[in-house]
């Protein structure tokens, strides 16, 4: 039997690394990265030497064949994104997809998640909205479909969360300043865990204002929560 580990890894801060997840990529055969180059500084900073390689969302069909093979012969295999968990607006669905149609059929093996940080968890958390039921977008659509988004979020009783990139987030705010009550509460956290990290919280034109006169703080990458009607 072989074991395959979806691992969560730190958003920002390498000390939110959890001793499981250390120990399993130091254990296993095979690591597969969102990118190998951005895991070194990971790998350096925990004493991981294990042999790593590259998978992400459009890699070949081929390369899931040979991971499937691998995962016949008897290896255990990790996966890891760039940040967070994997899967979660990250690549590798279809992999694990794969794996468990291989393991409905012939494939020995037991697919295992090592949990860690998300940085759509930690907005929830740092937000001080209340209610147990939200709607997670991920990242937004480029433009198909993308202001068809910011009406269903305006007309929720949910909490809306979704990822913006640093190119997108003010004309995101502007988007969100033309649909939303002005009384609806906007969250936005960026650099989670990290140095500069930030949770900017108020209105939407509050917020829309905060990073109009605060051009030097539109960097890395966002987390917006809208509050539910």
């Amino acid at each position: 039997m072989s074991n395959f580990y979806i691992v969560g890894t730190p958003i920002g801060n390498l000390e939110d690394m959890t001793f499981r997840a250390v120990q399993v990529l130091k254990d296993v055969d095979l690591i597969l990265c969102e990118d190998v180059s951005n895991a070194q500084k990971l790998f350096k900073h925990f004493d991981i030497d294990t042999k790593a390689t590259n998978y992400f969302a459009n890699s070949r069909l081929s390369k899931i064949g040979d991971i499937l093979k691998l995962l016949e012969e008897g290896k255990n295999i990790a996966l890891i994104s760039d940040a967070g968990m994997p899967t979660i607006s990250d690549p590798g669905s279809l992999l694990i997809k794969k794996i468990y149609e291989a393991k409905a059929e012939y494939l020995d093996v037991e697919i295992k998640v090592i949990p860690g940080a998300t940085a759509l968890t930690a907005a929830f958390a740092l937000s001080g909205l209340t209610g147990n039921e939200f709607t997670f977008y991920g990242f937004l659509p480029h433009k198909k479909g993308r202001e068809t988004i910011f009406k269903e979020i305006a007309s929720s009783e949910r909490v809306s969360i979704f990822y913006e990139s640093v190119h997108r987030i003010e004309k995101c705010l502007e988007s969100l300043h033309q649909v939303l009550e002005e009384n609806r509460l906007v969250v936005i956290t960026k650099e989670s865990t990290k140095i500069h990290e930030e949770v900017v919280r108020g209105n939407i034109q509050e917020v829309k204002k905060y990073f109009e006169e605060n051009p030097d703080k539109i960097r890395g990458e966002f987390v917006v929560v809208v509050e539910g009607k």
